[in-house]
C-alpha cells in the first residue's frame, strides 16, 4: 500500500557488506520533491570512499576468492534470490522510491517489479556465458573463453532509480563482475535498501558496493579510477563525454554510455486518431516527462493535425496531477528545483519563438516541483523546444506532409535514442523503421522496453546497449586459447 510515512533504514555507505560513513564524516539531505524539505541525510561518498570501495571490490574479483571460484549456476541462484527478497519488499521499495522521486506510487510499483524480472532474466543468463571451439588452420585445438571484465564503475540517474539500478546489476552479476555503484545524489535511497538485500541474498563480501555521492566528486571517482576496468553511465550527454574522456585519459577503462534523446513519434493521417493520441500522450508524460527515450518531437500527418492538437490537449489537461500517494494521482513533481526551473525556461523559450501554447505552460500548487502538463502546437523544427531535451511534460506536435520529409526531419537531430510511427500501411512502418537513426523503433506503441530486447542509441545518445544478451558483452572478455596437437612421426 502507498504510505508517505515510510520507515528510512539505510543512510550510510555499502561497502564490503557493511554500512559504513564516510571517510570525511560529511552528509548530505536528500529532498522531498512534492515539498522541497528534506527526507533524511545521507553519507556524501567522495573519491578515499571510492578508493574503499574499487578496493573490497577488488578483493572480492580476486583469483581464488568465493566469488572468482563459484559455480556459474549458483551465481545464478543467487541474483535469483535477490529478485525474491525485492518482490517481498515491493511495497516498502516503491514508497521509497515515491517518496525519494516523486513519482506516483503506482509507477513506482511497476518499476520495482520490472526489475525483478530483470534480474531473474539474468539469472537465468549466468550458466549459459561460454565460448566456441573455431577451425583453425593447421594442427591445433582454438577455443575461446568469455571472462568478467573485472571491477565496474555504475553511475545512474534519478528518473528510474531502482530499474536503471537493476540494468547494471543484472547483466554484471551475471557475467561474474564485482561493482562500485553510485547512485544519482537526488534519488539514493532505494540503491541502499537494494545492498541491503544484496547481503541478505548471501553474496560475498565486496561484490557489490554502493557510494551515494556527487557527480563532480564520486562520479568523477569512479569514471577516473584506474583499477575500475569497465564504466557503465546513464543520464546526459554532456555528463557522458565527461565520462568518455576520463576513461581515455585514465586507464582507458571500457566505456558504455546510455544518453539523452529528442525521439520522433511519427502519426501518420491512416492511424486511430484516438490510439495515436493516446500513443502519443504516454510517450512524452510518462514519468513526467522525466524519461530519455520521451516521444518529444511529436510529428502529426498535416490532415489530421488540427483534430490530433484538440485531442491531445483535452488529454493533457485532464491529466491528474498531484501527491504521488494518492489513489488516481497519474503524475508528480519533477525531480528537483532545478530540473523544475529548466523545464519552465524551456516553456518560455517556445512562447518567445512563436509555438503556440495550447495548455498548462506554468507551475501546479504552491510548493513542491510540480508542473502542469504542457502541450505547444506549431512547433518548428529550429526551435529550441524541438531541438533541445527538455526532461519534463512538455509535448511539442509538429506538422509534415510526406514519408520522406518526416524521416528526414526525423533524424535531423544529434539524438538516436528511440523512435516510433503510428499507421496502418505496414510498407511506411518497415519503411520508416529502416530508415530512421534510432536504437529502438516502435510500431503502433511506444515504450515497450523487456528484459530480452536490447536498448541503447544512435549517434550522441550513447555507445553500447542495456538489457538482453547484448548487454552481457559489456562486462565480458574474449579470450582466445590455442592448443598445439601432438604429430604422428
Amino acid at each position: 500500500m502507498a504510505n508517505k510515512n515510510v520507515q528510512i533504514k539505510f543512510t550510510k555507505l555499502f561497502i564490503n557488506n557493511e554500512f559504513v560513513d564516510a571517510v570525511s564524516g560529511k552528509t548530505f539531505p536528500t529532498i522531498n520533491p512534492t515539498n522541497g524539505k528534506k527526507i533524511i541525510d545521507v553519507a556524501e561518498g567522495d573519491k578515499a570512499d571510492v578508493d574503499r570501495a574499487v578496493e573490497a571490490a577488488s578483493a572480492a574479483f580476486s583469483r581464488g576468492s568465493p566469488w572468482r571460484t563459484m559455480d556459474a549456476s549458483a551465481r545464478g541462484k543467487l541474483i535469483y534470490k535477490l529478485a525474491t527478497l525485492m518482490e517481498r519488499d515491493a511495497e516498502y521499495l516503491a514508497n521509497l522510491e515515491s517518496l525519494d522521486n516523486g513519482k506516483a506510487y503506482g509507477d513506482s510499483l511497476f518499476d520495482i517489479n520490472f526489475s525483478s524480472d530483470i534480474f531473474k532474466y539474468y539469472a537465468g543468463w549466468a550458466d549459459k556465458i561460454h565460448g566456441n571451439t573455431c577451425p583453425a588452420d593447421g594442427p591445433v585445438l582454438t577455443m575461446t573463453r568469455k571472462e568478467p571484465v573485472g571491477v565496474v564503475g555504475q553511475i545512474i540517474p534519478w528518473n528510474y532509480p531502482v530499474l536503471m539500478l537493476s540494468w547494471k546489476w543484472g547483466p554484471a552479476l551475471a557475467a561474474g563482475c564485482t561493482i562500485v555503484l553510485k547512485p544519482a545524489e537526488q534519488t539514493p535511497l532505494t540503491a541502499l535498501h537494494m545492498a541491503a538485500l544484496v547481503k541478505e541474498a548471501g553474496f560475498p563480501a565486496g561484490v557489490v558496493n554502493v557510494v551515494p555521492g556527487y557527480g563532480p566528486t564520486a562520479g568523477a571517482a569512479v569514471a577516473w579510477h584506474p583499477r575500475i576496468n569497465k564504466v557503465a553511465f546513464t543520464g546526459s550527454t554532456e555528463v557522458g563525454r565527461l565520462i568518455a574522456e576520463a576513461a581515455a585519459k585514465s586507464n582507458l577503462k571500457r566505456v558504455s554510455l546510455e544518453l539523452g534523446g529528442k525521439s520522433p513519434l511519427v502519426v501518420f493521417s491512416d492511424a486511430d486518431l484516438d490510439e495515436a493520441v493516446e500513443i502519443a500522450h504516454v510517450g512524452l508524460f510518462a514519468n513526467h516527462g522525466q524519461s530519455c527515450c520521451a516521444g518529444s518531437r511529436t510529428f502529426v500527418q498535416e490532415d489530421i493535425y488540427d483534430s490530433f492538437v484538440r485531442k491531445s490537449v483535452a488529454k493533457a489537461a485532464a491529466r491528474k496531477v498531484g501527491d504521488p500517494f494518492a489513489e488516481g494521482t497519474e503524475q508528480g513533481p519533477q525531480v528537483d528545483d532545478e530540473m523544475f526551473n529548466k523545464v519552465l525556461g524551456f516553456i518560455e523559450s517556445g512562447k518567445k519563438e512563436g509555438a503556440k501554447l495550447e495548455c498548462g505552460g506554468e507551475r501546479f500548487g504552491k510548493e513542491g516541483y510540480f508542473i502542469k502538463p504542457t502541450v505547444f502546437s506549431n512547433v518548428r523544427d529550429d526551435m529550441k523546444i524541438a531541438r533541445e531535451e527538455i526532461f519534463g511534460p512538455v509535448q511539442c506536435i509538429i506538422k509534415f506532409k510526406t514519408l520522406e520529409e518526416v524521416i528526414e526531419r526525423a533524424n535531423n537531430t544529434t539524438y538516436g535514442l528511440a523512435a516510433a510511427i503510428v499507421t496502418k500501411d505496414i510498407d511506411k512502418a518497415l519503411t520508416f523503421a529502416q530508415s530512421v537513426q534510432a536504437g529502438s523503433v516502435w510500431v503502433n506503441c511506444y515504450d515497450w522496453v523487456v528484459p530480452q530486447a536490447p536498448f541503447g542509441g544512435y549517434k550522441q545518445s550513447g555507445t553500447g546497449r542495456e538489457l538482453g544478451e547484448d548487454s552481457l558483452k559489456e562486462y565480458l572478455e574474449v579470450k582466445t586459447i590455442t592448443i598445439k596437437l601432438p604429430q604422428k612421426n
